[in-house]
């Protein structure tokens, strides 16, 4: 059975991504429980970083300029962490990867999508960062690269919003 996938329409354009059902269960379900829901719709990438990743997912990012876009939560709470030694599933670019606080299950909502290697990252190596890669950009890494060149303001907030318009889940 194939894995589902999410489109992402965003106001740059559309973008495609397998997500990992198969591999990451919980994390994955989690995604596609806060897609389905209409969760993800009108939110705003609120953390651009050039030659890193694009984050996306903070419920205060409904409004563009909310000093707190960033620190929200799920409406389903914190989802355990999820590193399957079978699936060592590195952050290489375009990949989508649970964002967290740094403390141990702690993952909710926020994602990024990686847009270099970023391998320090990856659950399975050493140091404090561990973020679970649970899908892959399968189409439309160039709009990806449009976010992610958006000029910035106030540290790594996008000057002109980047919306998401509407993410949608196939395959389910």
């Amino acid at each position: 059975m194939a894995n589902p996938t999410a489109t992402f329409d965003t106001s740059l354009g559309s973008f495609t991504a397998e997500i990992y059902l198969d591999k990451m269960p919980i994390t994955a379900g989690n995604f596609i429980k806060l897609a389905q829901s209409g969760f993800y719709d009108g939110l705003h990438f609120h953390r651009v970083i050039k030659d890193f990743m694009i984050q996306f997912g903070c419920p205060h990012s409904k409004d563009p300029n909310s000093p707190v876009a960033g620190t929200g939560d799920s409406p389903y709470g914190r989802i355990q962490d999820e590193h399957p030694p079978e699936h060592k599933l590195s952050n290489e670019p375009g990949t989508l990867s649970m964002a967290n606080t740094g403390r141990p299950n702690s993952g909710g909502c926020q994602f990024f999508i990686n847009t270099v290697h970023n391998s320090y990252l990856d659950w399975f190596t050493p140091g404090q960062s561990k973020h679970p890669v649970f899908g892959r950009i399968t189409s439309g890494m160039d709009v990806v690269g449009k976010i992610e060149r958006t000029p910035t303001a106030r540290g790594d907030r996008p000057s002109t919003p980047v919306q998401m318009i509407k993410v949608t889940i196939a395959g389910v």
